[in-house]
């Protein structure tokens, strides 16, 4: 089978990233011939396919024409048409496979695909779909107000507290909406059930969305033999409730390493000046997960619709238990007391109450082998796989279990 993978950025940036690379490994190992397409940025991996990308855009960027043509990138860009259709004419692809493409791409990949009879999949990372901010987060809590009308996304300044940003936004979600982003594909992929449900309160067919989880390409090293701290391994970023987690470190001794850069980085070390918080910065994979595999636990304390997390998926193929706040697609990851505990999203007093428990005596009884080696089996890459080849080939129905 020849697949195309499509993504806005192509080097390691956040999940979607994450998920293109695997993807790609997956099904090149699988001995299909797979292509990519993406945004030109100075950061990308190199890919034989480069000479395909459009040139990069930057909506912060300054002078009136590199607005002009970040804006229109939103809606329609020649470029884009143009160098995707030559893709498809050299690489003709079975499939055509859509991560993370607004904005700097634009659905418009998805229609020129459609209308030449290639089957569209489309993996869902956010939330972007049906809110226009792709987080359905605001004012430090979880909105749903787009789910029905898009003005709120104006009303409320949503993209990046921005009057005219939150314009665009509003207008992008008008043009590529509902109707027109479900006619130009054929699956939509949500990995977690949570997201699934959101999409359909929002009005799109969930005979149209399957579920697939996210999965590990390979099987992580495990350590039984965990140390005295904990960590956090994500952005630091109000959704990420970060906060509530250093609300609740200061009111406890135990050791916390914070791992990951964001916009609250420098403005946490300072309100927390605490001797037994390590704030590491970001760091790659192989200086992370030795850490991670070693961890008492890690903690989730997110306070927005968290998807299918990669970083509890790591955690616990590693073997190490996980602390989640009870809110989006993180409780279908945990069973209390088996591979980890739940607490109330940004509830600093459930919070510590859970931490206390990983300290006590009833922490030694999670089986740390037990636990990976069930985690590896229900992510395993051939599980995801042979799910994937059914979605492809169209034998998938969209709603089975």
């Amino acid at each position: 089978m020849r697949v195309l993978l499509v993504n806005k950025f192509y080097y390691r940036r956040g999940g979607d990233c994450t998920a293109v690379f695997a993807m790609e490994r997956l099904l090149a190992d699988k001995g299909h011939d797979v292509a990519v397409f993406s945004m030109q940025y100075p950061e990308n991996i190199e890919s034989p396919w480069t000479e395909y990308f459009p040139s990069a855009i930057d909506f912060s960027g300054a002078g009136l024409s590199g607005k002009v043509a970040a804006f229109m990138r939103l809606f329609h860009s020649r470029e884009v048409a143009r160098k995707f259709e030559s893709l498809i004419a050299d690489f003709r692809p079975d499939v055509v496979h859509l991560h993370n493409i607004h904005s700097y791409l634009s659905p418009i990949v998805a229609r020129i695909a459609h209308r030449k009879g290639i089957r569209v999949v489309w993996t869902l990372h956010d939330y972007k779909l049906i809110c226009p901010s792709y987080r359905c987060f605001r004012n430090g809590r979880v909105c749903e107000a787009c789910f029905s009308s898009k003005t709120g996304v104006i009303r409320h300044k949503c993209m990046k507290d921005s009057r005219l940003a939150s314009m665009m936004a509003y207008l992008e979600a008008c043009y590529w909406n509902r109707k027109k982003l479900s006619c130009v594909t054929n699956v939509f992929i949500s990995p977690s059930d949570f997201l699934k449900t959101k999409m359909t309160e929002a009005g799109f067919s969930p005979e149209q969305i399957a579920v697939l989880p996210n999965f590990m390409l390979q099987k992580p090293a495990v350590e039984t033999d965990k140390g005295d701290y904990y960590c956090y391994v994500g952005r630091i970023s109000a959704e990420k409730g970060i906060e509530s987690l250093l609300q609740a470190a200061a009111h406890r001794p135990y050791p916390l390493k914070i791992i990951g850069g964001g916009p609250l980085l420098e403005t946490c070390r300072e309100r927390y000046p605490l001797a037994h918080v390590d704030f590491t910065g970001q760091m790659s994979p192989e200086s992370l997960y030795p850490i991670v595999r070693k961890a008492r636990f890690l903690v989730m304390p997110s306070i927005w619709y968290e998807n299918n997390p990669y970083s509890v998926i790591e955690a616990l193929c590693m073997g190490t238990p996980v602390l989640g706040a009870r809110i989006g697609g993180i409780p279908e990851l945990i069973r209390e007391g088996e591979n980890g505990y739940l607490f109330d999203a940004g509830n600093v007093a459930s919070l510590l109450e859970k931490i206390d428990l990983f300290y006590s005596d009833d922490a030694k009884r999670f089986d740390y082998a037990g636990m990976a080696s069930e985690a590896c089996d229900k992510f395993a890459q051939e599980t995801f796989y042979k799910r994937l080849m059914e979605i492809y080939s169209g034998l998938c129905c969209a709603c089975k279990p």
